[in-house]
């Protein structure tokens, strides 16, 4: 598995990838994503703005995330260990590719590459009723250091020193 830059080229397999997921999350009684969130204009800006990564496994894209430093003012009000660190927003892992580890895989790249830029820590939210991403966080070693509401629910804040 490698991860790259997404192109516009990619988008629209990734927007296949993210309804394929949310049709998936919803069979399983996950309702963490709609229609509303995550959009083709956002994942399109994501693109745009280079800060979506794909993992490719046999040239297949099997995995989007989004890297950057923006985050919900909600994040305000946590204690974070470091101020020197990036978000991750939105891992999707391509359906047809679930309990592969596809997900953790793209996330020890994910560290490798942060680190390598100098990055020393990465946050994230995740859904507190997705038990898939919750389990891979907690044995990637991510902590919890909050929870915050949106409008799908409750949603608990994690971070990792890198």
């Amino acid at each position: 598995m490698h991860i790259r830059k997404a192109e516009l080229e990619d988008l629209n397999i990734i927007i296949e990838i993210y309804k394929n997921a949310i049709k998936y999350l919803n069979e399983n009684k996950i309702y963490q994503w709609d229609e509303i969130y995550p959009n083709k204009a956002i994942l399109e800006e994501d693109i745009l703005k280079k800060e979506m990564y794909i993992g490719i496994v046999n040239n297949a894209i099997v995995s989007v995330v989004v890297i950057n430093s923006e985050y919900d003012e909600h994040y305000d009000n946590f204690n974070w260990e470091c101020d020197n660190f990036a978000v991750i927003h939105r891992l999707c892992v391509n359906p047809v590719n679930q309990n592969q580890k596809i997900g953790k895989n793209t996330m020890i790249l994910i560290e490798e590459l942060l680190k390598e830029k100098g990055i020393k820590s990465i946050r994230l939210d995740a859904f507190s009723l997705n038990p898939y991403s919750l389990r891979m966080y907690d044995n990637l070693g991510y902590k919890k250091v909050g929870e915050t509401n949106w409008r799908k629910g409750l949603f608990y804040l994690f971070e990792k020193r890198i």
